[in-house]
């Protein structure tokens, strides 16, 4: 099973972070991303960018809205997503609970919707098709 691993932290942690601290903890998280791969369940991941460089949209009838950072009033943003193979929700659970970034803030872990992402799976494969067609 496919699941995604969303990565909270409370920014002002990280940058009261010293330099050398930081760049321990980053470490010890790829170590253990490359341990994750080797058993063969990173199936990939992404870092985001700090809150500042955030905007939300909302719609309103017709309206798109745009605010600046994000609409939550907590300490602890999104700061990265992990996509993780396991055999069910508790390997999930016992893969990401030896995850170093979990001493920076909490992981949501949730399967991946398997029927929609076959249809997105699907339009891929029919939009690539069809640009190898197109001149």
């Amino acid at each position: 099973m496919k699941f995604v691993c969303l990565g909270y932290a409370d920014e002002s942690q990280w940058e009261s972070m010293p330099e050398e601290q930081l760049q321990a903890m980053m470490k010890e998280c790829l170590d253990y991303d490359d341990e994750l791969r080797r058993g063969g369940h990173f199936l990939g991941g992404e870092a985001l960018q700090s809150i500042q460089n955030c905007v939300t949209l909302r719609s309103r009838g017709d309206q798109v809205s745009v605010t600046d950072g994000p609409f939550a009033e907590t300490k602890e943003h999104l700061g990265g997503i992990l996509l993780l193979e396991a055999r069910d929700m508790n390997h999930a659970i016992a893969l990401m609970s030896k995850h170093p970034g979990v001493r920076c803030g909490p992981f949501e872990i949730r399967p991946a919707d398997e029927a929609v992402n076959a249809l997105i799976a699907e339009r891929d494969e029919a939009a690539r098709r069809a640009k190898e067609m197109s001149p």
